[in-house]
């Protein structure tokens, strides 16, 4: 990118649009080291190797979601979603308008295409799953959020509700075996199902 002085950020931080011009390369040539970044409160997020159970979790889910999701919605998985100039977020899983999603040209959806982020905790995450980006999620108006922990091998997920007054989340379930949810759509899946 013209005018970086990589790896040090622009004097305000980057931005969403940044993110777009960083080519197949990297920024400086980098391969696959920039191949999976994000934008955090102005800061490039370098992601860490997935484990197995991340992985499994985030593929099964999305597909899982996707199987159960109405036609007007879609299921996607490690896309960004801008929600400020200094915020671009990539959920593991997201639930979108199948509208947005038949853009295949499309780099990232808006906050108002999104009706669920799903966010897989690994330890090198833990408080940006937890609490950077839910808070994040929220403030953008994001109506449902799922924090997924791994729980000595088996996944617990935890779902949350936006309160709009307060524009933050409110825990409304905690499910260790099978996720029952009537919101954003009825969904009903058995856990153990993720990483097996």
């Amino acid at each position: 990118m013209p005018g970086t002085n990589w790896p040090y950020p622009p004097p305000n931080g980057w931005t969403a649009a940044d993110l777009d011009r960083i080519g197949g390369d990297g920024l400086c040539g980098e391969l696959d080291a920039l191949q999976h970044i994000e934008l955090v409160d102005g800061e490039l997020i370098v992601m860490a190797p997935r484990t197995e159970f991340h992985r499994r979790v985030v593929e099964r889910l999305r597909d899982e979601l996707q199987r159960q999701a109405p036609p007007h919605l879609a299921a996607t998985r490690e896309m960004d979603v801008v929600l400020g100039p200094r915020q671009r977020p990539c959920p593991d899983v997201s639930v979108v308008t199948a509208t947005a999603a038949r853009d295949l040209d499309r780099t990232f959806y808006q906050p108002e295409d999104v009706l669920l982020v799903v966010e897989v905790v690994s330890k090198s995450s833990e408080i940006r799953d937890r609490e950077t980006k839910p808070r994040r999620y929220a403030e953008a108006g994001i109506a449902h959020f799922w924090r997924v922990e791994n729980n000595s091998g088996a996944p617990v997920v935890y779902v949350y509700e936006l309160d709009p007054a307060s524009r933050s989340y409110a825990l409304t379930g905690i499910f260790h075996d099978r996720l029952e949810c009537r919101v954003p759509f009825p969904t009903d899946i058995r856990l153990d199902t993720l990483v097996r």
